[in-house]
């Protein structure tokens, strides 16, 4: 056989590392896709086409950012997004809304998810 030349089985020895390493990276890789979209399951909650009152959960202001039109409320059990009860911050879709809000207020608030955010569509005072 001449030196120059490689045997009949060199291409088979030399592709079989890299096909177990390809098919042992396949498993992860798939799986790295499949939740690379970890949020692709939520879907967008529509838009309210009047603000119902019936739909709207209790929360406490625990922060009001008027420069960010963002508030921080600790809420109950959000059913519209089955979210169970926490604290986080939602952005505005009025600010003017809670220009009057403090810490410690308590309020009913309806939010949304729009385009993957939370965004709160109607706040007011709890009576």
């Amino acid at each position: 056989m001449p030196s120059h030349t490689l045997p009949a089985r060199a291409p088979r020895i030399a592709l079989a590392p890299v096909a177990a390493l390809a098919l042992l990276g396949l498993p992860g890789s798939w799986a790295h896709a499949q939740g690379s979209d970890h949020d692709a399951h939520h879907t967008e909650t529509p838009a309210a086409s009047g603000d119902s009152t019936q739909d709207l959960s209790e929360g406490e202001v625990t922060r009001w950012d008027a420069r960010s039109g963002k508030i921080t409320l600790r809420h109950g059990e959000l059913k519209n997004l089955a979210m169970p009860p926490m604290t986080m911050v939602f952005t505005l879709r009025d600010p003017a809304q809670a220009a009057t809000f403090k810490p410690g207020d308590k309020v009913r608030f309806r939010a949304e998810r729009v385009k993957g955010v939370f965004v709160v569509t109607h706040i007011e005072p709890l009576r």
